[in-house]
């Protein structure tokens, strides 16, 4: 993992992009200190597929449905 001044990643910042899509991690430094870590991006996780799948039948299954009362009503409400 390769260690990087901050001005020199801000100098090249499109090039390390780059690395980080190819799978490298690049350590950002501060005056020699480490402040940052540019890492690639992970997929999603396993669950949020199924999170998703979960809300979109929720969805289907209220089309449709109402509160039982107009919107209208909702929105007046508390309007003198």
């Amino acid at each position: 993992m390769e260690s990087i001044g901050l001005f020199e990643a801000k100098t090249h910042l499109s090039e390390l992009v780059a690395r980080a899509e190819r799978g490298e991690e690049v350590i950002i430094t501060r005056h020699n200190k480490p402040v940052a870590k540019l890492v690639p991006m992970q997929a999603e996780m396993p669950d949020a597929a199924a999170r998703r799948a979960a809300v979109t039948a929720l969805l289907h299954a209220a089309a449709g449905r109402t509160l039982g009362m107009d919107w209208r009503a909702l929105r007046d409400e508390g309007r003198p």
